[in-house]
């Protein structure tokens, strides 16, 4: 860039205004208007994302490996695809972000664009479902797999295992939900005050999980654990959890 070439700029945010009025009730979508809103919206909706972010980047440093491939499935913006850019370094991966979200991943572009890693980003606008995966040594879905249909979550997270190398790990952050009745209600208040406290409204709160109940579908860890395990992992390890949002690590073993 010359001296009088003005610096790249990042796409508008704005405030999450999208469920504070009336509105006819429909399913929750990644379209424009959510990517406009979405840093504001995942920061004040999913406690524990400003730790679990850069924490990607630190397990990604961990566990890259020289000549691999590291994927983030479901990249949205490009956060936890920027913190594994960080985490690779200069270990010589390719890395991939895919999202079947036009507008994610046109926003993605420029949050990449303005990034100071030289590491090359492949973005990809396609059903995470239909990706090619291979020779992975981090794949990470934060909080993706919540939004694929169930029936298909067992044959998505077989192809991960196998396309991942010995010694290769997923990153996988999700809303979860708790076998204890008593212990969902608890977890459910917790987080709904946590959004009150981040200045949402009790109607906004209402409406949007009216709009994600049918489309986000949580599981319990045993149900993670269990799936994780038969596709191919060796280890899961839970290594943060706030409320009712996890990340857990599975291991591929050497």
């Amino acid at each position: 860039m010359s001296k009088d070439q003005a610096p790249p700029q990042p796409p508008e945010q704005a405030t999450d205004r999208l469920f504070a009025t009336e509105r006819k009730p429909e399913d929750f979508r990644f379209d424009a208007s959510v990517a406009r809103v979405f840093p504001d919206m995942i920061r004040r909706s999913v406690p524990g994302y400003t730790t679990i972010i850069p924490m990607i980047e630190v397990i990604t440093e961990q566990y890259a490996q020289p000549g691999s491939n590291c994927y983030d499935l479901g990249c949205s913006l490009g956060a936890s695809t920027l913190a594994m850019r960080h985490g690779v370094g200069d270990k010589d991966c390719q890395l991939f972000g895919v999202d079947n979200s036009a507008a994610m991943i046109e926003r993605c572009e420029h949050y990449i664009a303005l990034d100071d890693s030289p590491l090359p980003v492949t973005l990809r606008c396609e059903d995470i479902l239909d990706t090619e995966l291979s020779n992975a040594s981090v794949t990470t879905l934060n909080f993706t797999l919540q939004f694929v249909p169930p029936e298909k979550r067992e044959e998505l997270l077989g192809r991960i295992a196998a396309a991942t190398r010995p010694g290769g790990v997923l990153i996988l952050s999700e809303k979860i939900r708790f076998e204890s009745q008593q212990e969902q209600e608890i977890q459910t208040r917790l987080h709904h005050e946590f959004k009150r406290a981040n200045g949402y409204s009790d109607l906004e709160i209402s409406q949007k999980r009216t709009a994600i109940e049918q489309v986000l579908i949580p599981e319990t860890l045993a149900e993670h654990r269990e799936r994780l395990l038969a596709a191919g992992f060796d280890r899961v390890l839970l290594w943060y959890q706030c409320f009712n949002f996890v990340s857990m690590l599975a291991i591929k073993a050497n």
